[in-house]
């Protein structure tokens, strides 16, 4: 795929081109799968650069995760060292960055030149860098999926890092290090990462917590640097590229799967701390989000028409978030979306989204606010997992 830049899956020949062509148009009013239910959807922000994951700091600002812009990454790292099959070689550059946006939708760059990495031309170009955020202990801290001589950055590694008060960041744990040094018992034969791609990141129980799609595992890492591997997802589930994670109690994980979409194939995983593993929802399509409100667990689903996402074959506008019952089945509480790849609740229990956060040229990403009454919130007795 490639979009966690995680499998063969995402063949993409015109991501860029489906971006142009959606624009702020991609948004859309919610329609209910079993019943009728209501959200305002508005453009919270604009001209992103293939946003990813979100979290609002102790001030009240959303902070974003923003991939890259894929016209500046023009570094190469062929014949330096072995280059990703079937979406590579790569090309690198130093155009992702984290932003932080007030309250009015204003933004302003908390950091920036972090490693940024795009997909060839013939798969679309698709973009990553940062690609998640989270605070701990009052502190903020990034996850980086771009970097890696693997992904056209020879010299660069993934890592965890804290960004300090002067706009600095200092590296916490070397992830790629980690990986080679601990490698999981199924990786994928044929897409396989060497840097791996880190995709969503959540601070919990004094650590952070991390998801790896391409290789497929959740790890602990302190904020002193240790690394602990909390699950490989690979060794009894194959290669179903786990993407989101939160936290509620345990930790929650959805996967994307891989291509062609097959709608209704993916699912959502409970994990214990201790690496215990449960399916607790099934029937969903591409996950790249989870998160939880009023005793319910959210879903957002990327894209769910079947086959490849192709401008002119495949319907543009088909993500959604999507509320778990607790009865197994799901409620649509915002449609509309075009290749949505985060969410997160904020003040006033608004739910915020990356829009248009892969295969986008730089500027055409937004943040999408929902807006759900309460009905569509906490629909039915809303009692916790």
């Amino acid at each position: 795929m490639h979009w966690t830049e995680p499998s063969r899956a995402m063949r993409w020949a015109a991501g860029a081109a489906l971006a142009l062509a959606l624009g702020a148009a991609a948004v859309a009013a919610a329609v209910a799968d079993n019943g009728p239910k209501t959200a305002t959807v508005s453009v919270f922000a604009s001209g992103l650069a293939n946003p990813r994951g979100l979290a609002f700091g102790p001030g009240g600002d959303l902070y974003v995760a923003e991939g890259g812009d894929p016209s500046g990454n023009t570094l190469s790292s062929a014949g330096v060292c072995p280059q990703v099959g079937e979406v590579g070689p790569y090309t690198g550059g130093f155009t992702s960055r984290i932003s932080r946006i007030d309250p009015q939708g204003n933004r302003t760059t908390v950091v920036g030149h972090l490693p940024s990495s795009s997909t060839s031309p013939q798969s679309g170009s698709l973009t990553s860098g940062v690609a998640a955020v989270a605070f701990l202990h009052d502190r903020l801290y990034g996850i980086e999926a771009g970097a890696g001589c693997s992904h056209g950055l020879a010299g660069t590694h993934n890592s965890l890092f804290r960004v300090n008060d002067d706009g600095t960041t200092t590296e916490v744990a070397n992830l790629t290090a980690f990986q080679v040094a601990h490698p999981v018992a199924h990786p994928d034969c044929c897409d396989f990462e060497p840097d791996g791609t880190w995709y969503s990141m959540v601070a919990a129980k004094n650590a952070l917590y991390a998801v790896e799609p391409n290789h497929g595992e959740v790890d602990r890492i302190s904020p002193e640097g240790s690394v602990e591997r909390v699950v490989d997802v690979s060794a009894s589930e194959d290669h179903v590229v786990p993407t989101s994670l939160s936290a509620h109690g345990n930790f929650y994980f959805g996967n994307l799967g891989t291509f062609p979409v097959a709608p209704g194939t993916e699912k959502i995983w409970k994990l214990t701390p201790s690496g215990g593993l449960s399916v607790v929802a099934s029937g969903l399509t591409t996950v790249l989000g989870t998160a939880w409100n009023c005793g319910h667990l959210f879903a957002l689903e990327s894209v769910t028409a079947p086959g490849f996402p192709i401008p002119g074959v495949n319907p543009a506008g088909t993500g959604k978030v999507v509320r778990i019952e607790h009865d197994g089945s799901v409620a649509t509480v915002v449609d509309g979306l075009t290749v949505p790849t985060a969410m997160t609740f904020g003040p006033g229990d608004d739910l915020f989204i990356s829009n248009l956060g892969f295969g986008a040229p730089a500027g055409a990403g937004q943040i999408v606010r929902a807006h759900l009454d309460k009905d569509t919130l906490c629909g039915g007795d809303g009692e916790d997992e």
